[in-house]
């Protein structure tokens, strides 16, 4: 299965390079648009609607401001819809973080951090959900857990030396 990521501007690019990273490590096809809520409103409900035409698995959103991106992808597919407040100026991110978190009921986005960690924790979420049903996937998935233990005791170890 897919992942389909939405940004509401190709300035959020940069910023989602290390949930394409993760994505690609792990060996998971991806699409990427640049879709507005507000500006491409039918071009972001036929893209939703479209999905499971082209095996889209999971929705990675990310949007700054109002950030209703992530709602409006959900409030058209049953397909897992993981929301990305991108932290703008001028109020850093809250604004976008209040409008992803407070979902009305039975329309579910789960939200992810609005900091550099928020896109990492939504490719690998998106990952955990696909790698139900994908035996390989969750070798893959596993197996970058273990590579980040061990990164953490590299470092660790590195520290106790250098302490003596």
């Amino acid at each position: 299965m897919n992942v389909a990521i939405l940004m509401g501007s190709d300035s959020d690019l940069p910023r989602l390079e290390g949930c394409l990273d993760i994505l690609r490590e792990l060996d998971i096809p991806f699409e990427a648009r640049v879709m507005s809520a507000h500006r491409t409103p039918h071009d972001v409900v036929a893209f939703v609607e479209s999905a499971r035409e082209r095996n889209v698995g999971a929705f990675i959103c990310a949007a700054g401001g109002a950030a209703h991106l992530a709602g409006v992808v959900a409030a058209h597919t049953s397909l897992p819809v993981l929301g990305i407040p991108m932290d703008n100026p001028p109020l850093g991110g809250l604004d976008a973080l209040l409008s992803t978190v407070q979902m009305p009921g039975g329309v579910p986005v789960a939200t992810f951090g609005a900091n550099r960690g928020g896109p990492v924790n939504a490719a690998l979420f998106a990952a955990r959900l696909l790698a139900l049903g994908d035996p390989a996937l969750a070798v893959r998935v596993e197996a970058h857990r273990a590579s980040q233990s061990e990164d953490v005791r590299k470092k660790d170890a590195r520290l106790q030396e250098k302490l003596g």
